[in-house]
């Protein structure tokens, strides 16, 4: 859940880090946080180069590297500004990058004009058919027709079907829903709620929030999706995850287990505190999995700006189960390979 003061988000300028991150590029090593602020990170690769973005309220822009830990020496670059008026007008949030079927889709969360509430918020696509997704012309497809109002969409193909999964609100609680798409910007037949804000882990804050779903295929068939449980202004924060086995239906509920507890939280020790918001993606040798994540530096600090994106690598168990790392601030780690 966003709430009003990430509108700080738009004044706040994302300074060039020190240290290891602002080493030549023969040094493979990098401390997190990669930036000094970036809430709601997404990263994906594609060829040889890596592409950012963070939410940043009243636009959209993308990052470019070759290398991801050096992310702070990547200019930002501008690739949309919202209408003064109509339904994507405002609080622009959750932008993640997708290349399908050779073009470019960026799906975001915008409340309309003059209604900044949940009650007129909802996820957005705009399209580019460029190579590069810096250039070219992105082309508005609209707001996807959901079911309910809701936030935090992410797409995934699984079996020669496209999926949509967001997070929308039904009732007091922000849930976990999917539907079948029929293209990008289309959604196809009945949703179905996979997860509701059930244990006590997921009501931290005072609402019982589930968001940020992000999906994980695993090594030996099965289906993952991470979410970001309780509200974002709570040390109580953090990602959870939801596994289907091999060869289950995505649309049925009961093939979706929820783990009992965070596989992600708050690490006073190292540093870390509300992490959240995360996604996937891989190492140049496409062996590594890696999440981005955000996260405060310190305890209390709520949703504002002052989140800031980590990379880390994830490991899978022997049975094909992702094996989530200790989130650590300042500590040197080995770069993607």
């Amino acid at each position: 859940m966003k709430i009003a003061t990430m509108i700080a988000a738009a004044a706040y300028t994302a300074l060039p880090m020190t240290g290891s991150a602002a080493l030549a590029p023969s040094v493979r090593s990098f401390t997190n946080p990669l930036l000094r602020s970036g809430p709601d990170p997404w990263i994906v690769r594609h060829h040889d180069t890596y592409y950012y973005m963070h939410t940043l309220v009243n636009r959209l822009a993308i990052r470019a590297t070759k290398d991801v830990s050096r992310l702070a020496d990547a200019p930002e670059t501008v690739v949309w500004t919202p209408p003064a008026t109509g339904p994507n007008a405002q609080s622009i949030w959750a932008p993640e990058l997708h290349r399908i079927d050779g073009k470019w889709y960026l799906y975001y969360t915008a409340a309309a004009s003059g209604r900044d509430d949940d009650a007129h918020r909802g996820v957005f696509v705009l399209e580019n058919a460029s190579e590069d997704p810096l250039a070219g012309e992105w082309v508005d497809r609209g707001m996807l027709r959901t079911a309910h109002r809701g936030i935090d969409g992410t797409t995934f193909a699984h079996r020669g079907q496209r999926y949509f999964v967001y997070s929308p609100y039904v009732g007091p609680d922000s849930v976990l829903a999917i539907v079948k798409m029929a293209n990008p910007w289309t959604l196809a037949g009945p949703e179905t709620i996979i997860a509701r804000p059930d244990l006590q882990w997921e009501r931290q804050g005072g609402r019982q929030i589930l968001e940020g779903p992000e999906f994980l295929s695993g090594p030996k068939g099965d289906l993952f999706i991470t979410y970001s449980a309780s509200a974002c202004w709570s040390d109580g924060y953090a990602i959870g995850l939801l596994s289907a086995a091999r060869g289950s239906d995505p649309l049925d509920a009961r093939a979706w287990r929820k783990s009992p507890q965070p596989v992600i939280a708050t690490a006073g020790a190292q540093g870390v505190y509300a992490p959240g918001h995360n996604g996937f993606f891989t190492s140049p040798n496409g062996r590594e999995t890696w999440i981005v994540y955000h996260a405060n530096p310190g305890p209390d600090m709520k949703c504002t700006a002052k989140r800031s994106p980590r990379i880390q690598r994830v490991d899978w168990s022997a049975d094909g189960r992702p094996v989530f790392p200790m989130p650590t601030a300042g500590v040197a780690l080995d770069a993607p390979r």
